[in-house]
């Protein structure tokens, strides 16, 4: 197989800018989608349940378009046609949701969002391996963390934004229930999503198969549901021993970074804003102002994730990723744990400071290890399959979280929080054991750019 050319950062930078409107979408669902849904008549137990759409949708769409664009090739490319498709749902979706009337509605417009956001996001994971040499793969991946953080910092944030420093308050405009600082920031957000992806497909060309003989002989050979489910059932059963042990990791990270996306709300509304949802006149109104603050956190978190993002470029050289996530991963346990012991909203921002360090490695160091342990004729596929083991664990929480809230944690929302930083620790701990010799370790420690 040739070896692909070096690029340029700026090159690396064009290839990695759509991620910034992908994360704005992902940023206003985070932080505002339990907002929306209490605004609309939910009740705290049935929040995680309500957030369902986005696992689900992920361990459906992802493995698909990851499968069915390893097989695409177009004018457009193989991967650029799927950023474009879901580019245009996702910010319909977007435009849709801050008016939505009723509680069905909300949820169905979730499931067509995150849909949608995963046709574009799961090709960008493939599009990093498909440009760049195995030893630029990690600039790579950590430049997509640069942009996850930065849109998120400003999708989260925009709403407090625009009443504080703009005026547009909390108010719903005419037969909304949702506030208007709220609304205007998913239409902020719909543009923002669709022009930076359009940036990305405009100015990245793609690679063509090296031998279009064989790519058009194994497109024929696996065409169709059944060369799908085939390829499915094959892949995981034959999933490189590196990918199997990141499984674990994946699994327990992203069950605490669940917990902490549904339930910070509504958690802080009673941790730090003394909310009582038996008043629920009063409830509506501290969950607008603890919507806010969850905004500036979650902002403050994505932040420090764009920003240490820089610094993990550095530390990649010298130190191997596996202890960079491992220490990481613990960041972000204690972070969460101490939001227990929060009695203002400031202190709140250290548990992000926290957080922002654990997600900067989340979105980089586990993707940088397991792109040299697959192939690449199906690195869209494996990375679709990888995904089963970020959502999985949300199905988990959406599914039995509820349950144990009302019936173990006395409906006490901050324990759920503690219970995402304790499962944080526990990838750390699976973290260990990964064996990272499957990966060479010069990779990471190779200046970008050289050979």
């Amino acid at each position: 197989m040739n070896e692909k050319p070096q690029l340029s950062f700026w090159q690396i930078w064009n290839m990695s800018f759509g991620f910034l409107g992908i994360q704005f979408g992902w940023g206003l669902q985070m932080a505002n989608m339990s907002s929306i849904y209490s605004f609309l008549g939910a009740k705290e137990e049935n929040l995680a349940l309500l957030w369902i759409a986005a696992p689900l949708t992920g361990l459906i769409v992802q493995p698909i378009v990851g499968y069915l664009s390893d097989r695409t090739w177009t004018g457009l490319g193989r991967r650029r046609p799927y950023f474009l498709i879901g580019a245009v749902l996702a910010s319909a979706a977007l435009v849709m949701m801050p008016h939505s009337s009723a509680l069905w509605m909300a949820v169905g417009l979730l499931w067509i969002l995150d849909a949608s956001i995963n046709i574009t996001m799961e090709p960008f994971r493939a599009f990093v391996a498909d440009k760049l040499p195995a030893n630029q793969r990690p600039t790579g991946f950590t430049v997509q963390s640069l942009f996850i953080g930065l849109g998120a910092v400003i999708a989260s944030a925009l709403p407090y934004i625009l009443n504080h420093g703009f005026g547009i308050g909390q108010e719903a405009s005419g037969d909304s229930k949702i506030p208007l600082n709220v609304t205007i920031s998913f239409h902020v957000g719909a543009a923002a999503l669709f022009f930076a992806v359009l940036y990305t497909i405009l100015t990245t060309p793609e690679y063509p198969p090296e031998n279009m003989e064989e790519f058009q002989k194994m497109k024929k050979e696996s065409a169709g549901l059944t060369g799908f489910l085939k390829e499915l059932l094959h892949g995981i059963g034959s999933m490189p021993k590196l990918m199997r042990q990141l499984a674990w990791v994946q699994f327990f990270t992203w069950t605490g970074l669940f917990c902490m996306w549904i339930y910070w709300t509504p958690a802080i509304a009673r941790q730090v804003f003394g909310g009582d949802p038996a008043n629920k006149e009063a409830w509506k109104l501290v969950m607008k102002e603890a919507g806010e603050w969850t905004g500036i956190c979650f902002s403050v978190y994505n932040f420090v994730c764009f920003i240490f993002s820089f610094v993990l470029l550095v530390l990649a050289r010298s130190i191997s990723a596996k202890t960079i996530h491992t220490v990481c991963l613990v960041v972000g346990g204690i972070g969460l744990i101490g939001a227990a012991f929060a009695q203002t909203q400031q202190i709140l921002l250290g548990s992000m400071v926290a957080m922002g360090v654990a997600w900067a490695s989340i979105l980089s160091m586990p993707y940088a290890m397991l792109s040299s342990a697959i192939p690449a004729q199906k690195m869209g596929f494996y990375m679709g399959v990888f995904n089963f083991f970020i959502v999985l664990p949300q199905v988990f929480v959406s599914l039995v979280m509820g349950q144990v809230l009302e019936h173990a944690l006395g409906g006490n929302t901050i324990l759920v929080i503690v219970l995402g930083g304790i499962s944080l620790f526990i990838a750390a701990a699976f973290n260990l054991r990964v064996g990272y010799k499957a990966v060479t370790l010069d990779l990471l420690k190779t200046p970008s750019g050289g050979h």
